[in-house]
């Protein structure tokens, strides 16, 4: 039986997230400055989401969150991406969910209490320092060497576009620690404290999008040197266990994409609504409708998409290929919608009257950042091509495995 039906105990977690989102987070985010985040708003953010016991929802009671699994992650983070700071309010934005998630995994029970249990509590910020500028996506190039020295590890390399590592406490690093084998069997994670010799931010890296906490940024590994006991599970692990995180934060980030997406098509509707031209409202004309349309199918499918990838993690499933088709489509969606939105709005659209045009240069990164839509095709048609010669010529099962 396939039943569509919310659960009630996630539908209520979601209307008060929503609640909160509408009547205190967005009116708060409305008198900061666009790349000025007010600390001391954002801390009595925080405390309101603790006291209406929506902190943390994705990490498990023992670490003071609701214990909400992937599934119904993808309900609240929706609700929460409408706007820019609601996922760092209730702390669960990137990088930091993707790390906890990954310490929570991985870390022995001391690298817990050092690193999860500050990051849970929103006592300190994180990174996840994998990307270098020459193997951008390509994983398999990466050219940070971690060399072993004795019950030390020695590393050195450069990272590039680090979300978050300025004024992060500290990262987490992948580096190759056995050039030797294949690239996915070579790879280790560190546990890198920010204030070790060596961990050099070198610069905030300028972008067109809204500035995040702790920036995009360019970072120097300088002959770092710390104990074994830093890595982050076995060696020659790093490879398999950047994708038990990089799977469900790229769906994260799909989720939020789609509460952008939600808000500017209402933003939009209203306006077809309300605004008149040529004697008549926008709405009565059929290239607006259209526009619309489209949009509300954009979203139908996203939606449908993010939540039966959800349930595959939810369920233990093989999930890669479908979080990967996700990925590409919420995306692209993303940008249409509120290249639409903008379209409908006029002038209004572009001036900054309205968050639209904010949105159009966020929504550009998100066909860049965790894997371009190039590389996600390339693996989605790999699989499809695969799927084709181990199933007598079906390719079902690489479209989503729903029949």
């Amino acid at each position: 039986m396939i039943d569509f039906t919310i659960p009630p105990d996630l539908d209520d977690l979601r209307t008060r997230v929503a609640t909160f989102v509408r009547e205190e987070i967005l009116p708060a985010e409305e008198r900061m400055p666009e790349g000025h985040l007010d600390e001391e708003a954002l801390a009595q953010l925080r405390q309101r989401a603790r006291d209406l016991k929506l902190w943390a929802p994705h990490l498990p009671p023992e670490w003071g969150g609701l214990g909400v699994g992937p599934l119904g992650m993808a309900l609240i983070s929706q609700e929460l991406g409408v706007s820019a700071i609601a996922p760092l309010v209730l702390n669960c934005s990137a990088p930091d969910e993707g790390n906890m998630h990954l310490l929570e995994k991985a870390a022995t029970h001391e690298q817990k209490e050092r690193y999860l249990r500050p990051l849970a509590a929103a006592e300190v910020r994180s990174c996840f320092a994998m990307t270098e500028q020459a193997s951008g996506a390509d994983a398999a190039g990466l050219k940070s060497r971690a060399v072993r020295d004795g019950d030390n590890w020695i590393i050195n390399g450069e990272k590039w576009f680090i979300t978050g590592a300025a004024g992060a406490a500290f990262a987490i690093v992948v580096a190759v620690t056995n050039p030797d084998v294949a690239p996915q069997k070579g790879m280790s994670l560190f546990l890198v404290d920010a204030d070790t010799p060596g961990w050099e931010v070198v610069r905030e890296i300028p972008v067109m999008g809204t500035h995040s906490p702790g920036g995009h940024c360019e970072v120097r590994l300088n002959n770092i040197t710390i104990p074994a006991s830093q890595m982050l599970g076995a060696e020659g692990q790093g490879f398999a266990l950047a994708q038990i995180r990089l799977g469900p934060a790229r769906l994260a980030h799909c989720m939020r994409w789609i509460g952008m997406a939600q808000r500017a098509l209402d933003i939009a509707t209203a306006r077809a609504r309300t605004r008149k031209t040529f004697g008549a409202p926008l709405a009565e004309r059929q290239a607006i409708q259209w526009m619309l349309a489209d949009s509300a199918m954009d979203l139908y499918a996203a939606r449908l998409m993010v939540l039966h990838s959800a349930w595959l993690i939810e369920q233990d499933r093989p999930y890669r290929q479908e979080v990967s088709m996700a990925k590409v489509y919420v995306a692209e969606a993303l940008d249409r919608i509120v290249d639409r939105a903008i379209q409908v709005c006029g002038s209004l659209g572009y001036s900054t009257d309205l968050p639209l045009e904010r949105f159009y240069r966020d929504a550009r990164a998100a066909r860049i950042y965790d894997g371009p839509s190039e590389v996600h095709r390339m693996v989605i048609a790999r699989n499809v091509l695969k799927a084709s010669k181990d199933e007598d010529g079906s390719t079902k099962s690489a479209c989503g495995g729903l029949a």
